[in-house]
């Protein structure tokens, strides 16, 4: 993660937006009062709000930490997927 000012920002903003989206690399813009904000690519944000709402749902999150508790545990097996 990196670290910047809004006057910075302002002067390399495709700079900064690129290595958002190419680097999938948030940038924090430091702003008077504290008033700071972070620019991430869409699909970071995308991917931030489906992981809220899958684990935001206990039954979901329940369902998901078995799986992981089983896989650890070697419980898991491999499947070829059917060829198209």
């Amino acid at each position: 993660m990196e670290a910047t000012t809004f006057s910075d920002l302002r002067k390399n903003l495709k700079a900064y937006m690129d290595k958002t989206t190419d680097d999938d690399e948030a940038v924090i813009v430091t702003r008077k009062d504290n008033k700071n904000v972070v620019l991430i690519s869409l699909d970071n944000y995308n991917n931030m709000l489906e992981n809220m709402h899958v684990l935001g749902n206990k039954t979901n999150r329940d369902w998901l930490e078995e799986s992981l508790k089983q896989y650890k545990a070697g419980q898991a097996e491999e499947r070829k997927l059917m060829d198209e």
